[in-house]
């Protein structure tokens, strides 16, 4: 069992959604990044996801974005997060992915990317622009180093697209809806369908992502259909924007 699936299976064997909390590379700052990820590991974050800065990041939402645009004008990088990673190896409990698009990953070299994460104890990769009929050259990259490929899946994924993506490992990014990264007040009803059809599917444990901000949200779920694990990203961000901590944060889902 790859390890981002152990640990979400550990928080299900105790009830609860494994937590995987989003922190932009180099936010706050590049001086607060470091501490900030610490802080999040040792309040209970059981994955956690690092946002590779790009310039023209189609996916996410304005706080991502403007998180990214600000850590580019810092200078951070992928090569210099890779290294931190590598000079902090063995000192976080949770689970390490990267979340970024392909062209950084692509100008690094599949292989040195692999070789560097698997340094630096990074346990899964997620390439929201990278189409399944693309991805075999960095998936057999990763897969040397025993790195997952995260798959993402949303409203508009129908069951034999989902099924492209059957032999994935860690788990599965369930998009709540169409469009961009971003807390949201509610839940689109249509997030329920999507994640009974990845259930109907996936022998991995779902996560869902884009949109959640407090538990609250995961009640209108039936409980043979609650995701796994939760993603937040947005809303740690601009609650870290407006001075607030991680540990506070996180203290929202225990």
């Amino acid at each position: 069992m790859n390890e981002l699936e152990q640990r979400i299976r550990e928080a299900g064997a105790n009830h609860r959604p494994a937590l995987i909390p989003f922190l932009t590379a180099g936010f706050p700052d590049t001086s607060s990044f470091w501490p900030t990820l610490m802080e999040l590991d040792e309040n209970g974050a059981d994955i956690i996801e690092i946002g590779i800065p790009f310039s023209d990041p189609v996916a996410d939402g304005p706080v991502v974005e403007k998180a990214s645009r600000q850590a580019l004008s810092d200078g951070v990088n992928l090569r210099d997060t890779l290294v931190g990673l590598q000079e902090r190896k063995g000192l976080f409990n949770a689970g390490i992915v990267l979340m970024g698009y392909l062209n950084p990953f692509l100008q690094y070299g599949f292989d040195n990317l692999a070789h560097d994460a698997a340094e630096g104890g990074v346990h899964g990769l997620i390439v929201p622009d990278l189409p399944f009929e693309e991805s075999a050259p960095l998936r057999e990259a990763l897969k040397r180093k025993n790195i997952a490929l995260i798959p993402l899946v949303g409203p508009n994924t129908d069951v034999e697209r989902m099924k492209l993506y059957a032999n994935s490992e860690g788990y599965v990014y369930v998009v709540s809806v169409m469009g961009v990264t971003g807390a949201r007040e509610t839940l689109p009803p249509e997030v329920v369908e999507t994640v009974k059809r990845a259930r109907s599917v996936f022998h991995l444990p779902l996560a869902l992502g884009f949109g959640l901000r407090e538990p609250s949200q995961l009640d209108a779920f039936p409980a043979a259909v609650r995701p796994d694990a939760v993603v937040f990203g947005s809303a740690l961000l601009k609650h870290l924007e407006e001075g607030g901590t991680a540990a506070q944060f996180m203290a929202r889902w225990h």
